[in-house]
């Protein structure tokens, strides 16, 4: 063999290893990644997770369905869905006061420190929120059969001892962006459109996206869209488009773990039933132990055609706290 012939032999050769080493490496990732979205598919079991259960619907979130969220993150970008937490926030029923004190002299100090401090009167429960599992409760029974008596912290005769938001873990999931403005055919819906199971499974339809057990669902309305105009508070505050019973209590059957929408409630407003209040929380929080979240900021992800992304969400370890101001992420 001469010397040409050689070094053509060791090319094939190495070029034969090279290309089955990355079929290897491909079967190995894609068998791993199927895997994984077989066992969130299959697996899931939403229901009873035993009497001295105290976290509903997370009990779903599992190493696997985790890891399936970070194989969503492909190109790095990072949308906040939360909007701003402040006096003129619209809100049902709440308040926000904030106060700042500037410190210009600290006990004679040589290095002539200042600072500023502050001290926040405020419900939990203004802007981008979660809802606890302690929040709502049906004839004074709370998820998992608790009484308020059960549930307030005899130490102290208020805060959440049991189903506060400083006792919710942190959320790692496949977030799903479901469009309902799309679905429509309106940038905003009008007040009082509901949607249950049936416009929910053909809006994912529409949009190719399968809903899975371990997700974090979040509604499109164009509902906060309208606060961008100056005066319309009042009409954002008083009603709105939603979710209605029979599609919650369907994504709660499918075994998601939290559902939010662009609105100030989530549920349709005015209620399906006009002698109901709030028939939605319950279903969520007190019958399934699914978690609520409002006031999710939506346009940044339905602008880009994002329909799903690795959610991320730390609630604040306000101890005792029914619900919780926050700051989730979408990474994708």
């Amino acid at each position: 063999m001469n010397f040409s012939a050689a070094i053509i032999l060791k090319y094939f050769h190495l070029s034969f290893s090279f290309f089955y080493f990355v079929l290897l490496v491909g079967v190995f990732l894609s068998d791993g990644q199927i895997a994984v979205a077989d066992e969130v598919n299959t697996k899931c079991a939403p229901g009873d997770y035993g009497p001295d259960d105290r976290i509903g619907a997370l009990n779903l979130s599992t190493d696997q369905s985790r890891r399936h969220a970070a194989t969503l993150v492909r190109h790095g970008k990072v949308y906040a869905l939360s909007i701003e937490t402040g006096p003129d926030t619209p809100t049902f029923g709440r308040s926000y006061e904030i106060d700042v004190e500037h410190f210009t002299d600290f006990i004679g100090a040589s290095n002539k420190p200042t600072f500023h401090d502050d001290f926040i009167m405020a419900n939990p429960g203004i802007g981008t929120q979660l809802d606890g599992l302690g929040h709502f409760g049906r004839n004074g029974l709370y998820y998992n059969g608790l009484t308020s008596a059960e549930l307030i912290d005899p130490r102290t005769g208020y805060g959440l001892a049991e189903l506060g938001t400083d006792k919710v873990p942190p959320i790692v999931a496949r977030g799903v962006l479901i469009d309902m403005t799309e679905y429509f055919g309106m940038d905003i819906l009008p007040a009082g459109t509901v949607f249950n199971s049936a416009d929910i499974q053909a809006a994912a339809a529409a949009q190719r996206v399968k809903l899975r057990c371990g997700d974090v669902v979040l509604f499109r309305t164009g509902w906060l869209d309208q606060l961008a105009t100056p005066g319309n508070e009042d009409a954002f505050i008083n009603s709105e488009p939603g979710i209605g019973v029979e599609g919650a209590q369907f994504l709660a059957e499918l075994g998601v773990i939290a559902v939010g929408s662009d609105n100030w409630g989530l549920e349709v407003l005015p209620f399906e039933m006009a002698t109901e209040l709030f028939p939605v929380h319950q279903v969520l929080l007190q019958q399934n132990g699914v978690y609520i979240l409002e006031n999710i900021r939506t346009d940044e992800l339905a602008a880009d055609g994002v329909q799903e992304f690795m959610f991320v969400l730390g609630v604040p370890k306000l101890a005792g706290s029914v619900q919780a101001v926050i700051t989730p992420v979408a990474i994708r």
